[in-house]
């Protein structure tokens, strides 16, 4: 059939597509879907046949992965307008990392909850009052029910002198949120990072189960990775791992994995298994490990090589685990942004791209400050910028094209 003329009325390509096969959609669907839930959204508003032949998130956006909004984190506003002020008339900005796109949602349930923490874009909110968490699709109101956070409470022993209100946001104040999801049913698991225990539980369960044992205090804030959770440790002083028992050497860092709960086989529900040991990083590689981050659906082990904290060194999980130690100066032009929860942004997603570079708060000033993994130069990440106001002059030169 020969192509209509350009600008032609008379086109038969609309029919063209309004009869595509539905098995033709629904491949075509799944392959936009892999990329970004909007997409496959926009896609399916396009045509109506094309909508009844392909599933809607709506209803699913919680229980089936495969409509996560991943890769999309929630913005904050800025001017002291939190996530559910009154200006924000219930709406909250959302960026996608890969894309730089960024989006309105409306969350009326942030006007008496707070968010804790976010799992494959999924938010985990915390209402004051009684304590009731949620799992939430920002984008199609979906909502799982979990039992309140104040069951971990008898468990924990923490803080006991203080009102239980006061508790529960201290422990919500640091959380990791991990969620695994098969046959229909959810797991989720919170590390408790005040506390260093992990509590789980599904929609069906009355209340948070707790962890008998502790993931080692002062160690970096865990990561959620493909429903589990991993942990970098430094071996103490003692050379006792924390949860092998085993001497190692002082100095060596240890990255375990936190599987989601197993049936316990005797009747009497599920259990968390202990940590697995699935890589050490020998002494000398990497003084002060500053976490793990997914990047391109790796995990990065980062921190600093050196005890005074000018050169940063980067691993990847997977060449630690075949004892390979090799630190990586290229992170396919992806900028790390290390803090309290760290994350990794490709370039067309930045106002101005850094490229293989880390981004964090030096230690000193906390100004904002990057480093080029392949030089090792220093350089400020912003213009006059600090976590505590502008940036002093002094700091500004001693990290403005500085290799050390």
């Amino acid at each position: 059939m020969p192509l209509p003329a350009p600008g032609s009325n008379d086109t038969p390509v609309a029919e063209l597509w309004a009869s595509l096969p539905e098995d033709l959609i629904r491949l075509v669907s799944s392959r936009v879907l892999a990329g970004n839930l909007l997409d496959y959204v926009r896609f399916r508003s396009v045509r109506s046949s094309w909508r009844s032949a392909t599933a809607s998130p709506c209803g699913r956006g919680v229980v089936e992965p495969r409509f996560h909004p991943r890769r999309w984190m929630m913005l904050p506003e800025g001017h002291g307008l939190h996530p559910g002020h009154p200006h924000l008339r219930g709406y909250i900005r959302f960026l996608n990392l890969d894309t730089g796109t960024v989006v309105r949602a409306h969350l009326p349930l942030l006007s008496d909850h707070c968010v804790v923490d976010s799992v494959d874009g999924l938010l985990v909110l915390l209402r004051g009052q009684d304590s009731a968490v949620r799992l939430v699709h920002p984008f199609t109101g979906d909502i799982v029910e979990l039992p309140p956070l104040a069951s971990v409470l008898p468990h924990l022993g923490l803080l006991d002198s203080l009102p239980a209100p006061h508790r529960i946001k201290r422990l919500a104040e640091s959380i990791c949120a991990s969620a695994s999801f098969s046959g229909g049913a959810i797991t989720v698991m919170l590390a408790l990072h005040e506390a260093n225990h992990i509590a789980f539980t599904t929609p069906l369960d009355q209340q948070w189960t707790v962890s008998t044992w502790r993931y080692p205090p002062g160690c970096p804030s865990p990561l959620s990775f493909q429903g589990k959770l991993y942990t970098v440790n430094r071996v103490g002083l003692s050379g006792e791992s924390e949860f092998t028992g085993e001497w190692e050497s002082f100095g060596d860092i240890q990255v375990f994995q936190i599987d989601p709960p197993v049936n316990d086989g005797m009747g009497s529900g599920s259990k968390l298994q202990l940590p697995k040991l699935i890589a050490t990083l020998p002494e000398g590689n990497l003084n002060i490990p500053m976490g793990l981050v997914e990047c391109d659906s790796e995990i990065l082990v980062v921190g600093y090589k050196d005890w005074g904290m000018r050169h940063f060194a980067v691993f990847e999980l997977t060449d630690l685990i075949q004892q390979r130690y090799i630190p990586i100066t290229s992170i396919e032009g992806n900028t790390l942004f290390i803090s309290e929860r760290s994350l990794s942004v490709v370039p067309k997603a930045l106002p101005t791209p850094m490229g293989d570079s880390v981004v964090c708060l030096e230690p000193i000033q906390h100004n904002l400050v990057h480093q080029q993994l392949n030089s090792g130069t220093w350089s400020p990440a912003t213009d006059d910028c600090s976590l505590y106001g502008p940036a002093s002059a002094g700091t500004k030169g001693k990290y403005s094209e500085s290799t050390y």
